[in-house]
């Protein structure tokens, strides 16, 4: 890189946060360069420091953080350099937004609910480049039309709430390079999004850095999506830059346990596994060259040929779950999305049925559909060969305690009030009123146990936990009615790769102690392909492709399958 203009360079960077048991060392001296031109990876797991970094390249940490030491330089076109840290409020304001802009990894939570995308965007030209507002608005359209959102006007005029994830965050990009900056700072920017427009985010980036000539750093927990666009990558831990080193050097050669940990634990596409490498596999002496448990290929047939001799659980026959989109003078709908449309399947009691596709193509609606949550336009729906499809909610209390579900977001499926040992027990209070509250207790101990947590944690709050422990509360929560049939709908999406193949392997676990029959949703078909015996594949609410997940996976038959296996990640890198 010595041929390069160098943009950043950060120089023993320490930063600290004061808690009761003394001062939390967020990041313990980090050093690195970025260069004009480059993409520079930063990976790790929540906690790390990965994103505290870039707050202080922003000068945006929070006010109970302590700057212990270290210096942050950023060079402009002439080669000057600027010590950021060093700058006042004043000054800062030319360079954020301007010279250094941010890409957040929610950008729901980044845009302003009640202003229209285009405004906003047009109101960083009209403060950073003095634009008028007829001028700012030709831009912001260009703009759009540059990050390949469709029909920009009615993008400038809509709201946020209208848009999807994807065009949301092209919004953000836009307006990141609205003012053509030196360096954009993308933190997580494609965690949760769907497979195929995370590819588009990354291919927009890199092309944004060719036809700019700017820097980028990027942020992220996963290893396969850094490998699609870093030149450099730096693997952080706990503050501390642990690895760093050329994206090829590190992804194949990875020489830190760490890494190779990162690297193993996101579920492989060409091998089925029992069980999913962790980090704690990757650096415990005994676990060095991180063997797994292989599926033997004849081992797999038989646990398929022994789920197709037990009976049937689920059956679903043509179910519509329709939503009106639109209503006459009189309030009668007259148009629909028809977010469900004409589903047939059917599984057996123990068999893992994945359900993937596309964000908007039916999956959680589907989901919901099954344990009536949501109502069924038509169709119907047998469980253990009874028809609840129009059981109303006081017939529906049988069927409640075997049909159970974990949502996407744990902390907003959790009371912040309450603390967590009641929330697991009070289901208990319901469908098993014989128990006495020391009995209840007791079985939430062990339920807190059974999921790796501990007998203290029964008496904390949701927001005392980290998102994988939050995820294991909900799903003890699940589990606290003695459940037959469970739905985990996008449960593992939001969680760093070392957190979702812990919750994955406790998932599996459960499936073989206690006959669970799962219907796993995701948008990720790797992490489908691990835990799926059968894979339904759906676009626009309807079921596209279905079979073995392996024979999905090696065999797409339809062009929308093979474009969702495409656009996965590399995650077979060995080493």
């Amino acid at each position: 890189m010595s041929d390069q203009q160098r943009l950043l360079s950060v120089s023993e960077l320490a930063i600290s946060f004061p808690t009761a048991d003394g001062e939390l060392k967020a990041i313990k001296g980090s050093s690195f360069e970025l260069f004009r031109g480059e993409v520079l990876g930063i990976v790790g797991e929540s906690g790390s420091g990965k994103s505290m970094t870039a707050l202080s390249i922003l000068q945006l940490l929070p006010s109970s953080a302590l700057w212990k030491g270290g210096s942050i330089d950023f060079y402009l076109d002439e080669g000057e350099g600027i010590r950021i840290n060093e700058l006042s409020n004043k000054e800062l304001e030319g360079i954020r937004g301007n010279r250094i802009s941010m890409v957040f990894q929610d950008p729901m939570s980044s845009l302003n609910p009640v202003h229209t995308c285009g405004q906003q965007v047009a109101e960083v030209l009209m403060l950073h480049e003095g634009l008028s507002a007829k001028a700012a608005k030709a831009r912001v359209c260009e703009l759009f039309e540059q990050v390949k959102l469709p029909d920009v006007e009615r993008i400038y005029q809509a709201y946020p709430h209208q848009l999807s994830g994807g065009q949301k965050q092209r919004i953000m990009i836009a307006m990141a390079i609205a003012t053509a900056p030196d360096l954009i700072i993308a933190d997580e920017p494609t965690t949760s999004l769907d497979v195929t427009v995370q590819q588009e985010i990354l291919r927009l980036l890199l092309e944004l850095k060719a036809q700019l000539q700017i820097g980028i750093l990027f942020i992220s927990h996963d290893l396969g999506v850094i490998s699609e666009i870093a030149d450099r990558v730096l693997v952080m831990r706990r503050g501390e830059i642990v690895e760093r080193g050329p994206k090829t050097a590190i992804l194949q050669q990875p020489a830190h346990p760490y890494t190779q940990g990162l690297l193993a634990c996101r579920p492989p596409l060409n091998q089925r596994l029992r069980r999913l490498p962790t980090i704690a596999d990757a650096e415990t002496e005994a676990s060095k060259s991180m063997e797994v448990r292989l599926y033997e290929p004849a081992d797999y047939q038989a646990h398929l040929a022994k789920l197709e001799e037990r009976p049937t659980i689920l059956s679903v026959k043509e179910l519509h779950t329709w939503y009106p989109s639109k209503k006459n003078f009189w309030g009668k709908p007259v148009e629909f999305v028809k977010a469900v449309d004409g589903v047939n399947f059917q599984m057996r009691k123990g068999e893992s049925v994945g359900l993937v596709g596309e964000s908007g193509c039916g999956k959680t609606t589907l989901g919901k559909t099954l344990i009536k949550l949501i109502p069924a336009r038509s169709g119907q729906i047998l469980f253990e060969g009874d028809n609840i499809t129009d059981l109303d909610e006081q017939q529906m209390r049988v069927y409640r305690k075997k049909m159970q579900i974990v949502f996407q977001d744990p902390f907003a499926s959790l009371n912040p009030r309450k603390m967590i040992g009641h929330a697991v027990a009070e289901p208990m209070q319901q469908f098993f009123s014989s128990l006495s509250a020391k009995a209840r207790k007791e079985k939430t101990i062990q339920l807190l146990e059974k999921v790796g947590l501990e007998a203290d944690h029964f008496f904390r709050y949701p927001h005392e936990f980290s998102g994988g422990q939050r995820q294991r509360i909900a799903i003890a929560r699940a589990l606290a009615v003695e459940p037959d049939f469970l739905i985990c709908d996008e449960s593992v999406s939001s969680l760093d790769v070392s957190v979702q193949a812990q919750i994955l392997n406790l998932l599996t676990e459960l499936r073989e102690e206690q006959d669970l029959s799962y219907i796993f949703i995701s948008h990720d078909l790797s992490v489908v392909k691990f835990m799926a015996d059968r894979m339904l594949v759906m676009k626009d609410g309807k079921v596209v492709e279905e079979g073995l997940a392996d024979e999905v996976y090696q065999n797409p038959k339809t062009a929308y399958t093979k474009k969702l296996i495409e656009a996965i990640p590399d995650s077979s890198i060995s080493f």
